[in-house]
């Protein structure tokens, strides 16, 4: 049966932005590079600490994608991380347009969006969820 998410295929629109973005920005590991000729398109396969990838492709003319909020489709990519405060802080740091922290309503831990050059949207999904000052030792 299905154990966890293998890897994740985005289709840019610049390939040189999006590498430095998920590579630099984000700081994703570069697994492998190829270039296809024959399909004109890059394929980018970059690993997260957990194992899981995202395949970065582009392709010539790609068609953009459907309008937010809400259209049929990938809706976004979640990440989880320890502390989304402070990957909010670091993102911001380096330029990146990030929205202001919410809870979630069922599991009371923190998220926020932010989105790639092509405007899909991207989580932060914080692991667990802070303590209150009651909970504090």
């Amino acid at each position: 049966m299905l154990k966890r998410i293998h890897h994740v295929a985005i289709i840019c629109s610049d390939y040189a932005v999006s590498k430095r973005f998920y590579v630099e920005l984000l700081g994703l590991t570069v697994k492998a590079e190829y270039y296809r000729a024959e399909r004109q398109s890059y394929k980018l396969d970059l690993l997260l600490p957990d194992g899981s990838e995202i395949e970065l492709f582009s392709f010539p003319h790609p068609p953009p994608r459907p309008s937010r909020p809400e259209a049929q489709g990938l809706r976004h990519l979640a990440f989880a991380v320890d502390d989304v405060a402070q990957c909010k802080q670091m993102l911001e740091a380096k330029g990146i347009t990030v929205e202001e922290m919410r809870i979630d309503e069922y599991t009371q831990r923190r998220f926020t969006f932010f989105a790639d050059p092509d405007g899909l949207p991207l989580e932060l999904y914080e692991l667990s969820a802070p303590m209150s000052p009651s909970q504090e030792i």
